[in-house]
C-alpha cells in the first residue's frame, strides 16, 4: 500500500517522500522582486519535503498581482534566486519555481501598468496594493495578436529559473490567475480563437504548457489547477468536461506533473485522474485548509489514486512536517498575523519539533 513516507520517480528526480510543499505567497522579496537570504533559510528549513514549489514567482512586471512577491524575468532576479536553489540544494532538497501571471487581478499601484486579462471585465472586489486594498481595476483586454507572447512568458520565465538552478516549474494555472481567467467563461468573453467555446477557453493554457515544456523540459514542467473554484471571480462552466478536455491535449507532452486543488466533487476529481496518465499531485485543503495537516485525508487521496500530496498552511509553522508525518507528533498552528508582514518573524523563526528530556 502506497504511504506518504515511500519514494518517488518524479521525472528525472528522485523523491525522498511523497509529501510536496505547496506554493504559499509570503511578500517577503526585496525591492525589483529579488529573492533574499531570509527566503534561502525559509526554503532550506523546508528541504524535507520530497518536493518544494515555490510562492508564485511573476514571469514579467505586468505579470506580478501582489506587492513584495519576487520576478523572474531579470538577470538581477535570476541571481538572487541561487541563493535559494543553493541553500535547498545544500540540505538534500528539491525545488520547482511557481510561475504565475496574475492577470487582472492586479493594480497599478502595484506593478506601475494597467493590468491586462483575456476581456475588459473587473473581478468584484478589493486587491491587496503597496498602499492598501483598492478597488479592482478594469483590466485592459488583450488582441489576439498579443495573447502568444503572454503564453510564451512563462517559458521564458522557466529558461531564467533553471538558470536560477530550479529543478523545474510549475505554471499557476489556478485560484483566479492569467490562465485560469482564460478558462472561466465569466472573466473569458472573447470572440476569437482564445475564448467561447470550450477548445478555445483552453487554448492558452495549452500553449503556454507546450512552451514551457519545449523550453526546458517536459520532465521539468508541471501545471496547477483549481476546477470549479471560482477564486477572483473566475467562475467556470462545464467543469468536467473542459477539464478533462484541458488534460487530453497536456496528455502528448508527458509533463512532470498535474498539481489539483480539491476545488470540486471527488467524483470529478477521480474522473481526472483517471484521464490523466502522468504523475498526479492532490491538495486536499481547500480553500484555507486545517489548520493541522490532515493525515486521513492525505491517505485517502493516495487511495483514490494520487502520487503525492501537497500541504500548504502545514509547512508555515512546521519546517519538519515530514518527520512531524512520519512520527505523529503534534502539528504546530501558525500565526496568521504573519503571513504577509515581512520580516523573519513567523517566517523564519518556527522551530522543529522538541523532544522532551
Amino acid at each position: 500500500m502506497t504511504t506518504l513516507f515511500d519514494r518517488f520517480q518524479l521525472g528525472q528526480l528522485v523523491l525522498p517522500n511523497r509529501v510536496v510543499m505547496a506554493p504559499l505567497t509570503r511578500v517577503r522579496a526585496a525591492a525589483g522582486g529579488l529573492a533574499t537570504p531570509s527566503m534561502a533559510t525559509y526554503y532550506a528549513q523546508r528541504a524535507t519535503a520530497g518536493l518544494i514549489v515555490t510562492e508564485g514567482v511573476q514571469p514579467s512586471l505586468v505579470g506580478q498581482s501582489n506587492p513584495g512577491t519576487p520576478g523572474l524575468h531579470t538577470d538581477e532576479q535570476v541571481k538572487s534566486w541561487l541563493q535559494v536553489t543553493d541553500a535547498v540544494h545544500a540540505n538534500g532538497g528539491r525545488i520547482f519555481a511557481q510561475i504565475m501571471h496574475g492577470g487582472r487581478v492586479s493594480h497599478p499601484e502595484t506593478s506601475g501598468m494597467q493590468p491586462v486579462g483575456p476581456s475588459a471585465v473587473p473581478f468584484e472586489g478589493e486587491i491587496f496594493t503597496p498602499n492598501g486594498r483598492r478597488p479592482a481595476p478594469v483590466p485592459r483586454a488583450l488582441d489576439t495578436a498579443e495573447v502568444p507572447e503572454h503564453a510564451q512568458s512563462y517559458a521564458d520565465a522557466a529558461v531564467r529559473a533553471i538558470d536560477a538552478g530550479f529543478d523545474g516549474v510549475e505554471l499557476h494555472g489556478a485560484n483566479g490567475y492569467l490562465i485560469s481567467q482564460f478558462l472561466s467563461s465569466a472573466a473569458n468573453q472573447r470572440t476569437d480563437r482564445y475564448g467561447g467555446s470550450l477548445t478555445n477557453r483552453i487554448r492558452f493554457a495549452v500553449e503556454a504548457v507546450a512552451a514551457t515544456a519545449e523550453a526546458v523540459g517536459a520532465h521539468r514542467t508541471g501545471i496547477r489547477l483549481s476546477p470549479g473554484a471560482g477564486i477572483w471571480g473566475a467562475a467556470e462552466t462545464d467543469v468536467a468536461e473542459m477539464y478533462a478536455a484541458l488534460l487530453a491535449q497536456l496528455a502528448p507532452l508527458e509533463l512532470a506533473y498535474v498539481h489539483l486543488e480539491v476545488t470540486t466533487a471527488d467524483d470529478v476529481l477521480v474522473g481526472l485522474r483517471h484521464a490523466w496518465p502522468g504523475t498526479l499531485i492532490v491538495n486536499p485543503a481547500f480553500p484555507m485548509g486545517p489548520k493541522k495537516a490532515d493525515r486521513a485525508a492525505a491517505d485517502r487521496w493516495l487511495g483514490l489514486g494520487a502520487d503525492l500530496i501537497s500541504f500548504g498552511r502545514a509547512f508555515i509553522a512546521n519546517p519538519d512536517l515530514v518527520e512531524r508525518l512520519r512520527q505523529g507528533l503534534p502539528i504546530a498552528e501558525d500565526d496568521q498575523a504573519t503571513w504577509y508582514a515581512g520580516g523573519d518573524q513567523g517566517y523564519i523563526t518556527y522551530p522543529t519539533y522538541r523532544y522532551a528530556g
